[in-house]
């Protein structure tokens, strides 16, 4: 059975279960699912086990699912294990749920760029923090593969590094707004090698001067109030995304988004953007070349 295509959207809901990204693009997949296979609701409710109203309230996104009753409309459907997979990863994000770093790995590393990139192109403000590494949405092909080396193969490699890459399509559009704040010390996180760095320092001045982008460096002499902890990402004011050693989750709670949105004004505010900001870069690229010679 062929993939069902569709264009991924933020949906314009109100209510907090409903604020995190995919359930208006989760209920359109099953629905056109159900349809390329040729079953009508009531039969489709039939072999899954329930009545034909819930199926149509999850179709309407009324309703979410639960795994039991996704997995079985997928089977029913004949869905590809790639649409199964993000089926259920949707559904998990929707609950607030942790995402283990081995689950995502052993379903493929790649697949979590593609799903980020969905969240991305549904997203006109991108607001991301670490303080341990480059984000990943503006690091060189030379960086993601030493990223990606830790603990993929060389072609589980090579499709996450894909992947990212593609991602930074994004950062073409003009109707999109990148706050994006790293902290000098992953700036000085030596990936590889110093001609590597130097060259990541490069590009994150190019990128700096995007009209769409907001480049900013807190650096190592900059006195702080704030001591966070580990990465996070902010989609608009719906959803963020907060990455730990072993796994990454998905919060959809406007009030705990808040605490993120707080936070991040407060390392905003930290960081030296503009001009500013790519004389640091250029120091600290200086740094690297001392260290090649």
């Amino acid at each position: 059975m062929e993939s069902v295509k569709r264009t991924p959207r933020l949906g314009d809901v109100s209510a907090p279960e409903r604020a995190a990204y995919g359930r208006e693009d989760l209920s359109r997949l099953l629905r056109e699912l159900r349809e390329h296979a040729g079953l009508s609701g009531r039969e489709a409710a039939r072999q899954a086990g329930f009545g034909q109203p819930k199926l149509s309230k999850i179709e309407t996104g009324l309703l979410l699912p639960s795994a039991a009753d996704a997995q079985a409309l997928c089977r029913i459907y004949g869905a590809p294990e790639d649409q199964r997979a993000e089926i259920l990863d949707t559904l998990r994000m929707l609950r607030g749920e942790l995402r283990s770093a081995r689950v995502i790995l052993n379903r493929g590393a790649y697949r979590q760029q593609q799903r980020i990139a969905r969240i991305e192109s549904a997203t006109a403000l991108h607001r991301s923090f670490d303080l341990g590494a480059v984000i990943g949405i503006v690091q060189t092909r030379a960086y993601m593969q030493q990223v990606f080396s830790r603990r993929l193969t060389p072609a589980g490699q090579d499709r996450a590094v894909a992947a990212r890459l593609e991602r930074q399509r994004v950062l073409e559009d003009p109707s999109k707004r990148f706050v994006l704040v790293m902290t000098e010390g992953a700036l000085r996180w030596q990936a590889g090698s110093p001609e590597l760095m130097a060259a990541q320092m490069d590009h994150l001045a190019v990128v700096s001067r995007r009209p769409n982008m907001r480049l900013g460096v807190i650096p190592w002499t900059r006195p702080v109030h704030v001591f966070p902890g580990h990465e996070f990402h902010l989609y608009d004011d719906r959803l963020a995304l907060v990455a730990i050693e072993t796994a990454t989750a998905t919060i959809g709670d406007p009030h705990d988004i808040a605490t993120y949105i707080e936070l991040f004004g407060e390392l905003e505010r930290l960081a030296d953007v503009g001009d500013a900001a790519r004389q640091h870069l250029a120091r600290i690229a200086a740094d690297y070349r001392v260290l090649c010679s």
